[in-house]
């Protein structure tokens, strides 16, 4: 999960593919999945290639009638010992978030939890976090109410958090942003401001990737040095590389035609 340093990716929790995939939400960079099976075997590698690198990776049973039930990020947003339970901007997949935060509250046994109110809505997947600095993308999904509420929490902790205006032609901040390590951030060209994320921390860096590899800026950063990055982004892989990250490609054809991306599959806790 995007909120997480790279020193707390120990475990991971993902969610079975459904039945009902095809039929998932998609605007941005798909056009709807028609795969399922292919879709189960990209899930299965990505599953595979977080425990390879040393992720401990809990696969939760699926929910037929949920389409995107697979896209655990959205759905809880843990940090530091505190568990936010957003309202999802998205109606259809309010109830995909029920049995994600039963398993989080046992699994993390004494958890402080909240929840949101009223208006506000927020996904997961508009928060992505560089050391103890936090970014928040408003956008379809998370609105001024949902932002309030994820600074209330981060307020606890001291941590700064900074708002990204989402441009219409994407989805969340993650869509279009990664943290592949604690000092970097991917960015494609054309789609936020050059001064978006502010003065960064010292040593820290924007990685800027043309604008047709924007898909390829959502990676997974993990504590060994790996990266997992989606399959057919030579830039990303090129900067990752040189920059002395081990890459892993992987194949999400199918997670794509969904609007899915790497991070948008798990949840660190």
């Amino acid at each position: 999960m995007a909120t997480v340093r790279l020193d707390q990716k120990a475990r991971a929790l993902v969610r079975a593919v459904p039945d009902s995939y095809e039929r998932a939400l998609a605007r941005y960079f798909g056009e709807g999945p028609t795969n399922v099976p292919l879709a189960r075997n990209q899930h299965a590698a990505y599953c595979q290639a977080l425990e390879a690198a040393g992720v401990e990776v809990h696969i939760l049973d699926t929910d037929h009638a949920h389409p995107d039930c697979m896209f655990v990020e959205d759905q809880a947003v843990v940090v530091d010992g505190i568990m936010l339970l957003p309202t999802p901007g998205a109606p259809s997949r309010v109830n995909e978030q029920p049995p994600i935060a039963e398993f989080l509250m046992k699994a993390l046994d004494g958890i402080q939890t909240c929840t949101m109110g009223g208006e506000a809505r927020m996904d997961g997947g508009d928060i992505i976090r560089l050391g103890n600095l936090f970014f928040v993308g408003r956008s379809s999904r998370t609105n001024d109410l949902g932002i309030a509420s994820l600074r209330s929490l981060l307020d606890f902790f001291d941590y700064e958090l900074r708002i990204i205006d989402i441009p219409p032609h994407a989805l969340h901040l993650t869509s279009i942003t990664s943290t592949p390590s604690d000092q970097h951030i991917l960015v494609p060209e054309g789609y936020l401001p050059k001064d978006a994320f502010g003065v960064l921390p010292e040593g820290s860096e924007i990685i800027w990737i043309p604008a047709d590899e924007a898909y390829g800026c959502n990676t997974i950063g993990l504590s060994n040095g790996t990266v997992l990055i989606a399959e057919g982004y030579p830039s990303v892989k090129q900067a990752l590389e040189q920059r002395g990250m081990v890459t892993v490609e992987l194949d999400m054809s199918e997670i794509r035609a969904a609007d899915g991306s790497l991070t948008c599959c798990s949840l660190f806790y």
